[in-house]
């Protein structure tokens, strides 16, 4: 197997990131809490760490639905709390990752919002609220929010989705 890379996300709430990419064909796993780099965002904002095989799901992937799945080109007031933000944890992770936010910059009629910062330091979520959506799918919260991410993964997506993840979406919408 290839050796899995990491990669750090965030702009929402780490509920619903953490069930976005969940739900990816290839991400191994998505580690929820708080993320800090350096400097003026050296203090912690909700996010996720996700561990991805790239022979599976490649970085431009990711980023792409990381952007399409929180509003990355807002600076609304909340921005402290959920930075717009690509954790890297290399420079050439780092210089890949600017030059996919400055190619898909192109796609929005809006200038992104999103910063590709280095990885400082992650403090996780504590275990109660670990794979929130997954053990909760009926929560208003999760049917109000993180249900219209995952439609769209559906939707715009589909090819790299783990469809089984996501049957109950697909059902509900047959009703």
């Amino acid at each position: 197997m290839h050796k899995l890379e990491k990669i750090g996300l965030g702009g929402g709430c780490h509920w619903c990131t953490e069930a976005v990419f969940q739900s990816i064909k290839g991400v191994v796993s998505v580690e929820q809490g708080y993320l800090a780099s350096n400097n003026e965002n050296s203090s912690f904002s909700e996010g996720v760490c996700v561990n991805f095989n790239p022979e599976t799901v490649n970085l431009q992937l990711l980023i792409e639905v990381h952007l399409a799945t929180h509003k990355s080109t807002v600076n609304h007031s909340m921005r402290d709390k959920y930075r717009s933000a690509i954790y890297t944890f290399s420079e050439e992770q780092k210089t890949y990752a600017k030059q996919i936010l400055a190619s898909l910059n192109e796609q929005y009629q809006d200038k992104l919002v999103t910063n590709v910062l280095d990885f400082r330091a992650f403090s996780a979520s504590r275990e109660a609220i670990a794979n929130y959506y997954y053990n909760n799918p009926g929560k208003p919260f999760c049917e109000t929010f993180i249900n219209p991410k995952l439609k769209l993964l559906l939707k715009n997506y589909s090819t790299f989705i783990d469809h089984e993840k996501l049957n109950h979406l697909k059902v509900k919408s047959l009703l």
